[in-house]
């Protein structure tokens, strides 16, 4: 991420600067741009660009936002991310896009300028030798009262990289104890409190998915629990993430192909790690503890077999009949312990199911949940964040699709269809009598292309709309 500083005007080291044009108010440029060569076919639609040759060696940007009637921090955070791109080959840039923002939450305004600009310049570089070229943005028009916003803004772009170098890491060197030792990490630095089980006292616990998903692999489990505590909290909230490290779906082995991304299957769990990171740093007003399974599935001579039972925390006897829905048994565990506490709501975040990203697209997450006002909560924060997200229903009728011959509940319905749902309705069983809500983000934690504000690989998804819906939480 680059670093980002406020700036009464342009600085002279910025070789770049943007010049930001609503699409209605294409008239009133000044004559010499109006001669700039492509200008005809510029119509200054949200994100569109148009790199001209400025004075000296500074190059001009033109930055479409869009109708300004219809201007909100969407189309900011979407505009600056165009500019971020288009100016990626230079050092030291400065941006006036902040100083479009009035009548927007001057807050709200910055983290935009901030997250648009900063979200495309993230480059996973552990593999490559290139290195990233944009250093420093001067966010023109900002005051030093702004300065403790920008702060904050920079801390949630933090844990935003945090969580993608995770999810791009190769399963292969981050095993599910380089996972935990990360958080060890991260919690020294970030101000959290961290308990580490070792399989020894994740037997001692009896959490029996954890074990049951992990007999295959050769690599220990790991059960991270992270606690952040404010000085007057105004709640508690239970966060859990699922963090299978590498997929291989068991003895129900997955195709080569769909293999290939089962890097990302501990995406709800980095999105938890480094949504607490910023909890410190933010001063978020309630209290948060982070439940993270940390396991590899993998097929060998002692791994879980289709048709085998084991008992999860709470007690409850699961039927495993498809090896590769793994996440809810390691889940079941998290959040048995979530609902022993006294948190006043629970979410999980996982890569749960291929059907909600068959239903709703890679773009968007599925919301499930038993409370309205936290999924309420939730879906306030993912607009805020830009994060699409999409609440689907927990139907009672097809819970029936879990009922087991042989134990309390199979781990996968009876119906080739709605698989997100009944996933739903299993994780629901381990929830007690707590406010809860699951998003299943699918496969919109990784894009396969650079569009909008995301760039090849992980998006982070999640970590922004976790941290503003514990920011606004009553």
């Amino acid at each position: 991420m680059p670093n980002f500083s406020l700036s009464s005007s342009v600085p002279k080291a910025a070789t770049a600067v943007d010049i930001p044009v609503f699409r209605d108010q294409l008239d009133g440029l000044p004559s010499p741009l109006k001669k700039v060569a492509g200008l005809q076919n510029f119509s200054g639609k949200t994100g569109q660009t148009l790199v001209t040759t400025g004075d000296g060696n500074r190059v001009q940007v033109l930055v479409g936002l869009g109708a300004e009637s219809d201007f909100d921090t969407e189309s900011l955070r979407l505009a600056a991310a165009a500019y971020g791109r288009s100016v990626s080959t230079h050092e030291a840039v400065a941006t006036n896009l902040f100083g479009m923002a009035e009548g927007l939450d001057t807050e709200a305004a910055l983290s935009a300028v901030v997250e648009g600009i900063g979200l495309v310049s993230y480059r996973f570089s552990s593999f490559k030798s290139s290195p990233v070229k944009l250093k420093r943005v001067s966010i023109v028009g900002g005051g030093k009262g702004l300065r403790a916003s920008l702060t904050k803004a920079s801390a949630v772009m933090a844990a935003v990289d945090l969580a993608r170098d995770l999810v791009n890491e190769p399963g292969g060197s981050l095993l599910p104890e380089d996972f935990a030792a990360k958080a060890r990490s991260v919690a020294a630095e970030s101000g959290l409190k961290i308990n580490v089980w070792s399989r020894s006292r994740i037997a001692r616990e009896r959490l029996g998915g954890v074990l049951a998903v992990t007999k295959g692999s050769t690599n220990a489990p790991q059960f991270v629990k992270l606690t952040y505590t404010p000085s007057r909290p105004k709640g508690h909230i239970a966060l859990v993430g699922k963090g299978v490290t590498f997929d291989s779906g068991g003895l129900s082995l997955k195709t080569g192909t769909g293999m290939m991304l089962m890097k990302i299957d501990m995406a709800g769990a980095a999105s938890v790690l480094a949504a607490m990171s910023a909890l410190p740093a933010l001063k978020v007003p309630v209290a948060v503890t982070g439940y993270i399974p940390l396991v590899e599935n993998m097929p060998s001579g002692d791994a879980v077999r289709p048709g085998d039972v084991f008992a999860a925390r709470n007690g409850k006897t699961v039927e495993v009949l498809n090896t590769d829905a793994e996440g809810r048994l390691i889940l079941a565990d998290a959040l048995s312990l979530a609902a022993e506490s006294d948190a006043d709501a629970i979410i999980d975040m996982a890569t749960l199911t291929g059907s909600a990203t068959a239903a709703l697209g890679a773009d968007y997450a599925a919301l499930m949940a038993t409370d309205d006002a936290v999924a309420d909560a939730l879906l306030a924060g993912a607009a805020e964040a830009g994060e699409r997200m999409w609440r689907m229903p927990l139907p009672p009728e097809y819970r029936s699709q879990l009922d087991s011959s042989v134990a309390d509940l199979r781990n996968i319905g009876t119906s080739p269809y709605g698989g997100a749902l009944t996933a739903g309705l299993f994780l629901k069983e381990f929830t007690g009598d707590k406010p809860w809500a699951h998003i299943d983000v699918g496969l919109s934690v990784f894009s396969d292309a650079n569009k909008g504000w995301k760039v090849k690989g992980a998006t982070g998804y999640g970590v922004r709309t976790l941290i503003r819906t514990l920011q606004a939480w009553e």
